[in-house]
């Protein structure tokens, strides 16, 4: 049943380590910030000012209490010194404001522009990839990897980058400004850190591995969506809502199970933060008073240095949080890295399509294949066959003969493991492929139509149709009559993957848009197998019209369908056993076609 995978491939993943490799291949996502490296040099430009003009707010305010405590005899002295720092910090808090605001909406455009490409160059890579690719990846999975991924490499370029240079800066810069206030308090402060730092190192490793289990999870969860939803008929079908929302609540729990453990332990270590960040304030202030009453330093200079503990304290504490969400972001980067660096076909998704002139001469030359996942499985075994132009021949055999795989290499979804395939005399692979495929159309057995209209789903043949084109492909497949049955026509909406429409009607749909993309070379794969007797009259009268002049290749498992070919070829366990007409081929009573035909009138 569509969507009921075992999630046991998901627990029994590796988990990325963040090493070396992993930092390289995760920092390559930066390449996207080179079109806007100045807009970003000004961003952290301005965010350096706003950080600077923070640090000077405990020095003022300590001048303030200083100022408030001088000389009572010179009061017009004092009221100008109150001023003066007021007037300085008001100053302060605006720049801030102006700078931060600036600064913001500089990262937050920078970002925006270096996700969009992300997201495309991503998607356009995905198209690109080849056919055993998204034989090995699930669907659900690769789109949650560019939507969940890309979303969390967005928050963390958007602010969590920031904050985190914000924080460091703001801890350097402190710890300096801290040193010239009064060394000694400095070092009672300092004494904690090396306590935190070998905490947050340890601790940083942990939640880090927690996060990526989650990350994973919620993966599996899009991937249950997505594969619950597209096969919604089967589910329904068999009654299976119940086995679903429990799957689907298996992986829910896992994620509820993770997260809290994974929020224990940022909570334990945001308290031990807590902790030691407040006890080295309440020893800073026993130390800065002690100091005091030496008369070593004056109150405003014990504010001063206490206002600076809290800042670093702050940063200090933040910081986990922040590299936590950079590290999940580091992650999200590696996975998008991954998916780029994939082998690609050579097809363009920008260079306008040429026509290729063929004639259509299909030859396949001692061509044996295995699929990559399956390599010790052989599909076909040293087959040797040929279509000449205009010539419809037929492929049939039992299931696993290796019918299908002949269509996909014809198409190159495959390349053959040794041997051939030629087009006209010319190795298919020395071709350009989008020109290749775009002179060759193919009906499957199972339709897929797109969620728009009608109009659109026929159109994919040919994008640029004009309304009469599409409509006059409609009449060749015998569609035109239902569609135009229909209150809103051509724009009626056909719903996801077709299931407004039944399929007769699909079939008729998908033999309209290969009618209108005009394929010098047409690919039939068991385009009738699946429906009624008038649907299947109605197709493949549609079928024989389309077939007329083009070279047809036809695999089909109904043997009454294909009488009519030039030319049968019938194949068993991946080796072309017989090879004639109809009638030649039933005449031969010891052969498989024999033997398929007469198991088909018994079932009849």
């Amino acid at each position: 049943m569509a969507g009921r995978r075992s999630s046991k491939a998901f627990d029994d993943a590796p988990r990325p380590k963040l090493d070396k490799a992993t930092l390289k291949k995760a920092v390559r996502i930066f390449r996207y910030l080179r079109p806007h490296r100045l807009s970003m040099v000004l961003g952290f430009l301005l965010l350096l000012i706003t950080t600077g003009l923070a640090l000077l707010f405990p020095g003022l305010l300590g001048q303030l209490v200083d100022a408030a405590k001088g000389d009572a005899s010179a009061q017009q002295q004092l009221l100008a010194d109150i001023d003066r720092v007021a007037m300085t910090l008001f100053a302060v808090f605006l720049g801030q404001a102006v700078f931060g605001y600036l600064r913001i909406v500089i990262f937050n455009r920078v970002t925006t522009d270096m996700l969009n490409s992300l997201r495309t160059d991503t998607y356009e890579h995905l198209l690109r990839l080849p056919m055993i690719y998204f034989a090995k990846n699930r669907v659900g999975e690769l789109n949650s990897r560019i939507s969940a991924d890309v979303s969390m490499v967005q928050e963390a370029l958007t602010s969590n980058l920031a904050e985190l240079v914000r924080q460091i800066l703001t801890v350097a810069a402190g710890v300096i400004l801290l040193a010239t206030v009064s060394w000694d308090l400095t070092l009672t402060m300092l004494s904690v850190i090396p306590l935190v730092a070998i905490v947050a190192v340890f601790f940083g490793r942990f939640v880090t591995k927690l996060s990526k289990q989650v990350q994973d999870k919620v993966a599996e969860t899009s991937v249950i969506v997505d594969e619950t939803l597209q096969g919604i008929q089967n589910v329904k079908a068999f009654a299976n809502e119940r086995w679903e929302a429990l799957r689907y609540g298996r992986v829910v729990g896992d994620i509820r199970r993770l997260a809290l453990k994974s929020g224990r332990w940022q909570g334990a270590f945001v308290s031990f933060i807590i902790l030691c960040m407040f006890g080295a304030i309440v020893l800073v202030i026993w130390r800065g008073v002690r100091l005091m009453a030496a008369g070593e330093i004056s109150t405003g200079e014990l504010v001063t240095f206490i206002m600076y503990s809290i800042f670093i304290g702050a940063s200090i504490g933040g910081l986990p949080e922040v590299v936590n969400r950079m590290l999940k972001a580091i992650g999200a980067s590696e996975r998008l890295m991954d998916i780029q660096e994939e082998g690609t076909e050579p097809v363009s998704l920008t260079a306008p399509l040429r026509t290729l002139r063929i004639d259509g001469a299909v030859r396949f030359e001692n061509v044996s294949f295995h699929y990559s996942t399956r390599a010790d499985i052989p599909v076909l075994r040293n087959v040797d066959l040929s279509v000449r132009p205009g010539e419809r021949v037929a492929l049939v055999g039992p299931s696993g003969a290796g019918k299908s795989t002949i269509a996909s290499l014809a198409l190159r979804f495959y390349d053959p493991v040794t041997g051939r395939v030629s087009i006209d005399g010319k190795d298919a692979r020395d071709y350009d492929l989008t020109a290749l495929r775009y002179r060759i159309a193919i009906v499957p057995q199972e339709v897929l139509l797109f969620g728009g209209s009608i109009r659109e789903n026929i159109a994919y043949g040919k994008p640029d149709a004009s309304a009469a084109e599409i409509e006059e492909a409609a009449r060749k497949a015998n569609a035109h009559d239902f569609i135009a049955s229909f209150p809103q026509g051509y724009d009626t909406v056909v719903g996801e993957r077709g299931i407004q429409l039944s399929g007769g009607q699909r079939q008729r749909i998908a033999i309209a848009r290969a009618v209108l993309k005009d394929p010098a070379i047409l690919i039939l794969d068991e385009a009738t197998s699946a429906l009624d007797s008038e649907s299947e009259r109605l197709v493949q009268d549609a079928l024989d019209h389309l077939m007329q002049g083009r070279t047809s290749i036809v695999i089909a498992h109904r043997l009454s369908t294909v009488r009519n070919a030039d030319r049968i070829l019938v194949l068993d366990k991946g080796v072309v056993m017989e090879s004639g007409t109809h009638d030649d081929l039933i005449a031969d009573t010891n052969g498989l076609y024999h033997s398929l035909s007469r198991l088909q009138l018994q079932n009849a």
